[in-house]
């Protein structure tokens, strides 16, 4: 800059053109503030009124809040010092992009851990399976959900991969239904099998429900045996999925062994040739 040029009139004449740019600044910056304290509140409320996780919505609202004002801080500055941010943000972009390409793996489980609680396909102590493993959520983080699988290993499943893979929550299903293969003796009166073994169902196992009805579905003759399955829709508030399978076994063979009804194991008949 040359500083001969600098004189009292140059001055006023750069403060006087400066002035409504820095009074637009400002206003842009409140304006910021302004939408980015209402957006936040917005968030807030709404996701009280769906109960979501408090964690959750500090996160949300605190994401909302910044990246709305950190965009007005920006445009703000642009005013005061026109084309000269546009190089910065323009550099950081590459930077971001870089840092962003490496820590794409880092960068996807956050995302997808975000998406999973706002959607939450599933909460802490439900039953799920999902990629290849099934167990008791321990713990939803923004990087990882732990699982405490059936057999007690404790296993940590990136967002990520969860968030593109199918979702079985077994605690959400309030009704399950069991099917237990079952077969009997060829020579069997299959109306009585049939009888016997829905009584049983009714009266032998917890939380049986009337609707849909126990049901008997004969399906194929084996080796020596006639097959069939026994359907049955259970309460999971009453009983568990393994509390059921058990009783409902239990009581088919108690209630068979009583009526007389055979379930033959399979057989073969061996000849032997005599020599000659």
């Amino acid at each position: 800059m040359d500083l001969s040029q600098l004189t009292l009139d140059n001055i006023v004449s750069g403060i006087v053109d400066f002035l409504p740019r820095l009074g637009f600044a400002i206003l842009v910056y409140l304006i910021a503030r302004l939408i980015s304290s209402s957006a936040a509140r917005l968030i807030r409320r709404s996701m009280e009124t769906q109960k979501r996780d408090q964690e959750l919505i500090v996160l949300l609202e605190m994401l909302t809040r910044w990246g709305i004002l950190a965009l007005g801080i920006v445009l703000a500055l642009e005013q005061l010092a026109p084309g000269r941010f546009s190089s910065l943000i323009a550099g950081l972009g590459i930077a971001g992009f870089t840092i962003g390409f490496a820590l794409q793996d880092v960068a996807k489980n956050f995302v997808a851990g975000i998406l999973l609680l706002i959607q939450q396909p599933f909460e802490i102590g439900d039953s799920i399976e999902v990629v290849d493993f099934g167990g008791t959520v321990l713990d939803i983080s923004l990087r990882a959900t732990e699982l405490r699988t059936w057999d007690g290993r404790r296993v940590f499943i990136p967002n990520g991969d969860i968030f593109v893979s199918s979702i079985v929550n077994f605690s959400r299903a309030m009704r399950r239904r069991i099917e237990l293969p079952i077969g009997v003796a060829p020579d069997s009166d299959l109306d009585r099998v049939a009888r016997v073994t829905l009584d049983t169902i009714a009266k032998g196992v917890n939380g049986v429900l009337d609707d849909p009805a126990p049901q008997v579905v004969f399906s194929q003759f084996g080796e020596s045996t006639i097959d069939f399955k026994v359907l049955y829709w259970i309460d999971t508030g009453e009983a568990g999925v393994l509390q059921a399978q058990d009783e409902g076994v239990r009581a088919i063979k108690k209630a068979f062994e009583e009526q007389g009804i055979e379930m033959p194991y399979p057989t073969h008949t061996i000849v032997m040739a005599e020599e000659v």
